[in-house]
């Protein structure tokens, strides 16, 4: 269970690396490329946020992880610079790919096309444990 204080930093740091990272991708050159930060946790000693990003289009998304990753240290800077006045010490960053939207688009091509659990009960047969 969140406290409100680790909820309101990560709201903080949510809405503050989505704008510094869709600034950087967009002077980096990368046209076409969107980064939006889907969710930030914090631990409970405010130490380390956990950012899940989710980038579009997805063939690109490992290398712009690499990417970010290896700027995190810049990334965290650009933070600290901006919440200042708001966070005593800046938490350690670490990213990870939000894949729950991949996830759902499996779900609804499943659903739409022939692997149709609901109609053809063969199927559930073989995803049942057993």
């Amino acid at each position: 269970m969140e406290s409100n204080r680790q909820k309101k930093i990560a709201g903080i740091l949510q809405q503050d690396l989505a704008e510094v990272l869709q600034r950087a991708a967009s002077s980096g050159g990368l046209k076409g490329v969107i980064i939006s930060v889907s969710k930030v946790n914090v631990t409970v000693d405010l130490s380390i946020a956990k950012v899940y990003l989710s980038i579009f289009p997805n063939k690109e998304a490992k290398e712009l992880l690499e990417g970010i990753r290896s700027n995190t240290p810049l990334i965290r800077h650009e933070l600290s610079q901006r919440t200042r006045h708001q966070l005593r010490r800046m938490p350690q960053l670490e990213f990870f790919i939000d894949d729950s939207l991949e996830y759902i688009d499996g779900i609804e091509r499943s659903l739409k096309g022939k692997d149709n659990p609901l109609e053809n009960n063969d199927l559930l047969d073989k995803r049942k444990k057993s």
